[in-house]
């Protein structure tokens, strides 16, 4: 799976984000690749970003950059790491999720 934008290595981290934790890479609606933040995106691409709607969390659109399996969305925001191989996910992610999911104020479990 490719992934776009300014990564520093093979786990999809970012040239903005590249803590321990930061390992998941996002699949965009708008342009359907993944990018490891919406900074990289914005960088990269001249459309603007469109967000996941609810009624679309069952899409495969997320992709853990340990093991490499995809996730749908709503796998991502009910764990806290990778159902495959455990991984942990920077909680600090859920700051940005109104720019990919169309919502605000959200913990990870729903």
């Amino acid at each position: 799976m490719k992934i776009y934008g300014y990564t520093i290595d093979k786990a999809g981290r970012c040239q903005h984000y590249h803590s321990k934790k930061d390992i998941i890479s996002i699949k965009f609606k708008c342009c359907n690749k993944y990018y490891p933040c919406y900074k990289c995106h914005v960088e990269c691409e001249v459309h603007p970003i469109q967000s996941w709607k609810k009624e679309e969390y069952e899409e495969l659109a997320i992709l853990c950059g340990i093991c490499k399996k995809e996730l749908t969305i709503n796998e991502y925001l009910n764990n806290d790491k990778c159902i495959y191989c455990h991984a942990l996910f920077n909680p600090k992610c859920s700051s940005h999720y109104h720019i990919y999911f169309g919502m605000t104020g959200h913990s990870r479990t729903m």
